[in-house]
This record gives structure tokens, C-alpha cells and sequence, in this order.
């Protein structure tokens, strides 16, 4: 078996997902090839993808491939983007409606042995305060590593998630899309090359 086969076989959270206000089985949403040029790291799918077996079917991929700049053909080639959330399936809602964060055994059980298939990327883009701790090896404040983007730049990329819950914060922070968005948007035209 590959390891995608064996993340699609996984149930480790099965209780855990059972238990949520949604009360779902889990479904892993797998998306990426051996040395893909981009890593798109993330939370955890949403309840679309989770139908859809597909990532970012909804308006925050809209927006993230408009902040890319890439069409849906380029996103979803495997070959040239793969999309490693921090846990593969949909952790559900909360009594209240919100979404679960990933549960961590997901990314202890799965994510060293994904980053080592996938090999050396060019471009990693990190969506939220989940991928941006594991990634950098420290807990971190989100819109704290957004702001600090030169930081990283150009290979690494920490981004707000592109949900509609983040409109108020990009709007008052107009660097955002006049200077981050155009650097990101060069440095993933250079790694598709």
C-alpha cells in the first residue's frame, strides 16, 4: 500500500469525530504527489471537502487561489501543489457550531512521514496558527507571524486563513494585499517553473 492508501485507511479518530456535534465518520481528504513545487499547509478540511473528497471546494479557495494567483487546473495538479493540512479529516463542530481544532494525533501519526515523501519544495504557504507552530517548531500568534512575513519570505509564507471570518482583519491591514499578495504571487509563478 502507498501512503496515501494508508492515510485514506486510517480511523485512529473515529471516536473522536463520532463524538461531535456533527457526529461523522472519518473521511481523509489526501491531496498530494511526490515532489510537488508548492506545500500548501493547513488546519484541516471543512465540511465541504469533506463531502467532496476534494480541498478548498468553497469560497476560502476562491480566495486562497486568487491570493495565489492560480487557476483551479494548476491548484489541483498534485504533481505541482499538494495540500498537507495539519490533519486530514474534518474534526467537526462543537456543541456551538465552531469549528474543532485538528485533533494533534493526525499530525504526530502522518505528518513526518508526508513532508519526507513529498521531498524539498520550492514555495510553502501556511495557513493559520496550527501549521505555522509545526512548521516553525514553536508555538506561534497567527496574525504576529503574518505580519512578520519577511521573516520567511521567499520560500515560506505564513497567511491568515482566507475565510470570510478574516475580511475585517485584511481590510485594516491594507500591507496585506499591496505588499505580501504581489511577493507571494511572483514567488509561486517561480516555483511552477
Amino acid at each position: 500500500m502507498s501512503l496515501s492508501d494508508d492515510i485514506n485507511a486510517c480511523r485512529i479518530c473515529r471516536r473522536r469525530f463520532l463524538a461531535t456535534k456533527t457526529g461523522h465518520a472519518p473521511a481523509p481528504v489526501v491531496w498530494f504527489e511526490k515532489e510537488a513545487r508548492i506545500l500548501i499547509a493547513g488546519q484541516a478540511p471543512g465540511a465541504r471537502a469533506h463531502a467532496s473528497g476534494k480541498p478548498f471546494t468553497d469560497a476560502s479557495g476562491e480566495r486562497l487561489r486568487d491570493w495565489l494567483d492560480i487557476d483551479t487546473r494548476i491548484f489541483y495538479d498534485t504533481s505541482k501543489v499538494a495540500i498537507v493540512p495539519m490533519a486530514f479529516c474534518f474534526p467537526g463542530y462543537n456543541a456551538k457550531g465552531g469549528d474543532l481544532p485538528p485533533p494533534n494525533i493526525c499530525a504526530k501519526t502522518w505528518r513526518l512521514r508526508v513532508m519526507e515523501h513529498i521531498g524539498e519544495v520550492r514555495l510553502t504557504v501556511l495557513l493559520g496558527a496550527h501549521a505555522q507552530s509545526w512548521h516553525f517548531g514553536k508555538k506561534t500568534v497567527m496574525m504576529d507571524t503574518v505580519m512578520a512575513w519577511r521573516d520567511h519570505a521567499p520560500c515560506v509564507f505564513s497567511l491568515p486563513h482566507p475565510s470570510w471570518r478574516n475580511n475585517s482583519w485584511i481590510k485594516k491591514n491594507i500591507w496585506f494585499e499591496a505588499d505580501l499578495l504581489p511577493t507571494l504571487r511572483s514567488q509561486v509563478k517561480e516555483a511552477l517553473k
